[in-house]
């Protein structure tokens, strides 16, 4: 019923919720787009058995879906297993954990990962900081009761996220407890079309080449700034809001960006990546070897990893997902532990 509820949500909201009407039209339109979405992503993994269904509770008294994929171990490995949290994308205004199913189910396959895929509340109902709030309190939830529920080792810890959920990845670090020198610090992030900036409207993105002259989706930017537009004068150098502004300090050591050339949101991606590295230079050699690498994809656009294969060119998806699997299984070992060392 749940799974029903969040498929049907901006229709709900377009007709019973007391939001203006702009938002309200806009939503009833999202409607359809929403369910192929979600046919075309989410069909192939409602039946699966790949994961369970968990919710955890936030700090407004409710509880948020999640999605958790616990890898099989062979016989004798008692070992805790690297936890990792996932954040599905949908401009904030949107989606289902299961979006980013393909990777999660990679990721925990390749790695030996516990990995979590949560949802979060969406705008325009909740704007910020409602989503972020929840994932502070996902994560808080998961240092807790990670090594009981889940065989998850809250001290070998990393993220990711697609789109919002990318914003939703890098702000969540933002919270002590994910810095160094906690023992629960993000040891690394991969993030697929990032929306790190919020500083922006839809409306003044830089449009790269090749990216449509007239946005088919425009219609919709107001939706898409639904979240940050009422918070946004206030917070424009938070970094919970805009990671683009954080502090390399308060930033995982180990950065993978995957990056769409044609996407709106190419521009602060790469403007992210050259001022982190510019300021790891600065910062010389303090004891904390850090890397943060942009990889663009060329004539891809933003959420195509998403999408069935007949879409798009596989090789793409595999490519992004390898690279990601790399760089965490890279610092998997690097804290201690080995998929492959039983």
């Amino acid at each position: 019923m749940s799974l029903l509820l969040s498929l049907f949500r901006p229709l709900y909201d377009s007709i019973f919720s007391t939001l203006p009407f702009r938002y309200r039209w806009r939503l009833f339109i999202l409607q359809p787009l929403s369910l192929i979405s979600a046919s075309l992503t989410v069909t192939p993994w409602i039946f699966s058995r790949r994961y369970s269904v968990h919710w955890f509770p936030t700090r407004n008294g409710g509880s948020v879906r999640a999605i958790v994929f616990i890898p099989p171990k062979k016989e004798g490995d008692k070992r805790l297993r690297p936890l990792h949290l996932d954040m599905h994308g949908g401009a904030f205004i949107g989606g289902l954990a299961e979006y980013n199913a393909r990777w999660c189910a990679k990721l925990s396959d390749e790695t030996g990962a516990v990995v979590v895929s949560s949802m979060y509340r969406y705008a325009p109902k909740h704007t910020f900081p409602a989503a972020i709030d929840d994932i502070d309190d996902v994560v808080g939830y998961l240092f807790k009761n990670a090594e009981v529920k889940f065989g998850a080792n809250p001290e070998l810890f990393t993220v990711s996220g697609s789109s919002a959920g990318g914003n939703l990845a890098l702000a969540a670090c933002q919270q002590p407890a994910c810095q160094h020198p906690s023992k629960t610090a993000v040891r690394a992030s991969v993030t697929f079309y990032a929306l790190i900036d919020l500083r922006l409207q839809p409306k003044e993105k830089p449009m790269p080449p090749g990216f449509p002259t007239i946005d088919p989706l425009r219609f919709l930017y107001p939706l898409f700034d639904a979240y940050p537009a009422s918070a946004r004068a206030e917070n424009f150098e938070n970094p919970r809001m805009n990671p683009i502004v954080a502090d390399i300090k308060t930033l995982p050591d180990n950065m993978l960006l995957i990056i769409p050339s044609i996407d709106i949101l190419l521009v602060e991606q790469l403007a992210f990546v050259e001022r982190v590295k510019a300021d790891i230079e600065a910062e010389g050699d303090d004891g904390r070897p850090r890397r943060v690498e942009g990889m663009v994809f060329e004539d891809c656009f933003h959420g195509w990893l998403e999408l069935p294969s007949f879409f798009i060119r596989e090789k793409t998806r595999m490519d992004a997902f390898g690279a990601g699997c790399t760089l965490i299984k890279e610092v998997h070992k690097k804290y201690g532990f080995d998929l492959a060392a039983v």
